[in-house]
């Protein structure tokens, strides 16, 4: 089997990219350049299921670990120490595949929310972020903050803006020698507008909407 990376390197302290959604920045935003992840659809731990994401100098930067037998509407993405970062929740009674992101462990005031697109023969868009509730049926854009379009199944999603500039990418990935790594691995590429932390979290709640049943935490 290739391996992801060679080895595991957990930092004394990672930071933790926790600002609000819409003004997150990192020490690659500053100098205005991508940050570029590796996602493994796996857990670190035996008995878990959940990703582990790695810097490109093959350090561990976020994990999700959730049990087989935890609460299937509910994901922790934690940073390298294992410190939660925000808390992926399904929202309740609704008609909808609409999940809510809420700092930490709280769920109370949600940062934002993703709303699957039920109707994919009208537009491109698989999803999109509110920062105020759902999109409605009539297509009014009033709270979109951003709009996803691509395949998650096949591993090829762009997260876009309100003003249509790309501010993630998620990508297949090849290991050295072009040896396909297979949809478990793939490349999440973010730009500094967006946060890594957050794009990592859509990761996962479009896991969750587009994973399918065998595949769900």
């Amino acid at each position: 089997m290739t391996k992801v990376y060679p080895k595991v390197v957990i930092p004394t302290s990672v930071s933790s990219d926790q600002q609000r959604f819409s003004s997150e920045t990192s020490t690659a935003g500053r100098n205005h350049d991508p940050v570029v992840l590796t996602v493994w659809k796996k857990s670190l731990l035996f008995s878990c299921d959940g990703f582990t994401v790695f810097d490109n100098n093959g350090n561990l930067v976020f994990r999700v670990d959730n049990y087989a037998a935890g609460n299937k509407s509910e994901v922790v993405l934690m940073d390298a120490n294992g410190r939660s970062l925000l808390t992926i929740r399904r929202k309740r009674a609704s008609i909808t595949d609409n999940w809510l992101v809420y700092d930490g462990e709280t769920t109370v005031n949600h940062r934002f929310s993703v709303t699957k697109r039920v109707n994919l023969l009208n537009g491109k868009a698989i999803a999109h972020v509110s920062t105020t509730g759902s999109p409605n049926n009539n297509n009014n854009r009033k709270g979109v903050a951003y709009e996803i379009e691509g395949s998650y199944a096949r591993r090829c999603c762009v997260v876009y803006d309100d003003k249509r500039r790309c501010v993630a990418e998620i990508k297949r990935k090849e290991a050295v020698g072009g040896v396909a790594l297979g949809g478990d691995v793939f490349r999440l590429v973010v730009q500094p507008e967006l946060g890594s932390t957050v794009a990592m979290a859509l990761v996962v709640v479009l896991d969750q909407m587009f994973g399918g049943v065998s595949r769900r935490f």
